[in-house]
């Protein structure tokens, strides 16, 4: 059961059509660049406003606000850890981001919910090993909670999708 909840997607997070998307966002929950700066341009400018209104969010935290210009009815910003060499609770903090974005996502009614790879760009988080994290996090939620019903990680390239792929079949 826990398998058919779970999908990976090659796509533009801001098209996918799910209740609600996260943004790989930075402490401040300020515009940043890469997915982040694509799901502020999908937003519009009401984002801003929404992200001043809930910021700081500690690293392994998450904020939510609505989506408003966004195809998502939600966007959960989930601020996950510099790589520092992984001695330096990483995973700790990378699961606690997902964890707490599955569950404001549930809280709000969200159904479906899309993630990036969550601190693999600019902040350097290996996605071989970030990806293991989001997996068996994801898979453990999904194990003890009915909702969201479909989970999607949305990947920017093939070459990352199958990297997603391999980790779910392990």
């Amino acid at each position: 059961m826990t398998a058919q909840r779970i999908s990976v997607v090659t796509a533009d997070i801001t098209q996918l059509d799910v209740d609600a998307i996260v943004n790989a966002a930075n402490e401040r929950l300020a515009r940043g660049s890469g997915v982040c700066g694509a799901i502020f341009r999908a937003a519009g400018m009401e984002l801003e406003t929404a992200c001043d209104a809930v910021a700081p969010c500690p690293t392994g935290d998450a904020r939510i606000t609505p989506g408003f210009n966004a195809r998502a009815k939600w966007i959960v910003h989930a601020v996950g850890p510099v790589w520092h060499g992984g001695n330096n609770s990483e995973p700790i903090l990378l699961a606690s981001a997902y964890r707490t974005s599955l569950q404001l996502a549930r809280d709000a009614g969200a159904t479906s919910i899309a993630f990036p790879a969550i601190s693999t760009g600019v902040y350097g988080y290996p996605l071989p090993l970030a990806t293991g994290v989001a997996v068996q996090t994801v898979r453990g939620w999904c194990e003890a909670e009915a909702a969201p019903q479909h989970v999607i990680f949305c990947c920017y390239s093939e070459a990352d999708t199958q990297v997603y792929l391999q980790a779910l079949r392990a």
